[in-house]
Formats: C-alpha cells, sequence, structure tokens
C-alpha cells in the first residue's frame, strides 16, 4: 500500500493532532450538561474513525492480515452476543444506547472496539525484547488495566450497565483470557506489527477514560 504509506508519512503530525483534540473535546463534551446530548452520539463514530486512521497507518495487506481482521471482529462481537445473553462470561450485564444501534442486544461497534483495543496493544507490545509468549501476557494485562478504568466511566456514560455490583472479577479474568486468544493470533500470524499510530490511539485511549473517570468520581 504505497498510497497508505505516503499519506502517513506526510501527514502524520497533523492526524496526531486531531486526533488529540478530538479525545480531549469528548473528555470535556461528555462532562459538559450543555454539551453532553451532541457528544454522547459521537462515541461510536470516535471508535469507527479512530479504527480508520489507524488501518490507514498499516501497511501490510497480505491475506493473514485480513484473516487476523475478520476473526477479531468476529470473536470480539459473538463473545459479547454470548456474555449479554447468558451472563456466563463476564458476568450479568446489559448494554444501554451509549453506543448506538444494537443487534442481539450488543451494539455492533463493539468489535470494532475489541480490534482497535486489540490491534494498538499488540502493536506496542510487540516492541518488547521478550519471547513471544511473554508479548502475548503482556498485552492481554495491558488490556485489562485499561478495562479497569473503561468499566465505571462506561456506567456512567451509558455504554453498558452491571446488573452484579461492583464489577465482577469474572469480567476481568475473562477480558484476559479473551485477549490473551486474540493476541495469539495476532503474534503467530505472519503479517507486520509495526503501527507508528498506534501507541497514540492506546495513550488517547488512557487520557480519554482516565479523563472521564477523574471528573466523575473527583
Amino acid at each position: 500500500m504505497p498510497l497508505m504509506l505516503a499519506i502517513t508519512t506526510r501527514y502524520h503530525q497533523t492526524v496526531r493532532t486531531v486526533l488529540i483534540l478530538a479525545y480531549v473535546a469528548g473528555i470535556i463534551g461528555l462532562q459538559l450538561p450543555a454539551l453532553t446530548d451532541y457528544f454522547r452520539p459521537l462515541s461510536p463514530v470516535t471508535l469507527v474513525c479512530s479504527l480508520a486512521v489507524l488501518l490507514v497507518y498499516h501497511t501490510d495487506w497480505r491475506p493473514s492480515f485480513y484473516l487476523y481482521l475478520i476473526l477479531t471482529l468476529a470473536i470480539g462481537y459473538f463473545i459479547e452476543v454470548l456474555g449479554v445473553h447468558t451472563g456466563s462470561i463476564f458476568g450479568h450485564y446489559a448494554y444501554g444506547w451509549g453506543l448506538g444501534v444494537k443487534v442481539w442486544a450488543v451494539p455492533p461497534v463493539i468489535g470494532i472496539n475489541w480490534l482497535l483495543l486489540s490491534y494498538c496493544s499488540g502493536s506496542v507490545c510487540n516492541q518488547l525484547s521478550v519471547p513471544t509468549w511473554l508479548k502475548i501476557l503482556a498485552a492481554a494485562t495491558l488490556m485489562v488495566v485499561l478495562d479497569l478504568f473503561i468499566e465505571p466511566v462506561a456506567v456512567q456514560l451509558h455504554f453498558w450497565t452491571w446488573f452484579d455490583k461492583p464489577v465482577p472479577l469474572q469480567n476481568y479474568v475473562s477480558w484476559w483470557i479473551i485477549s490473551a486468544i486474540l493476541f495469539t493470533i495476532w503474534f503467530l500470524l505472519p503479517f507486520s506489527k509495526e503501527n507508528r499510530l498506534a501507541k497514540w490511539l492506546l495513550m488517547l485511549q488512557f487520557i480519554f477514560f482516565i479523563g472521564q473517570f477523574l471528573f466523575i468520581f473527583f
């Protein structure tokens, strides 16, 4: 994809600046009563746009990468469908309207969320000078650390609601196991794991949810 490489090289600074402004605006807009109703519908749009920009930066579009995309989207979405309808995976929870339209009681954008977070975490951990199995463990743990901030914020933003209070330990254990499966796929499939936007998007995810957490609880 020579065109994609040229675009990312030339406009990298601009892309980063726009993303930073968008995420910071989201933090502020979702906490100001006068702006909340305008910013809430933008949450799924932001996820889709973030993934689109991330994929523009991806340069190794061999069949194995398409397989990774399909498997991650499918696993991420259908594991949530199974989780919502059975309560046996993450615990008892239900999706609200904060992530947009739902199919089988789960917003399809949640599959995009799994893909975005796993791609970014996998790309960042791929830079570690350790064996592959340790990269898988590190990436799965990084996903759980992020989820620790996501969970309380997601409830306040009407992304989803937990019927078990507090969030059950089962949720984090399942997040880790599912993430480890996705990262096993990520690291074993032969395609380039380098993406210089990945670390910025992962950092922005942390900043967004930590920022929301501080606004809500402090």
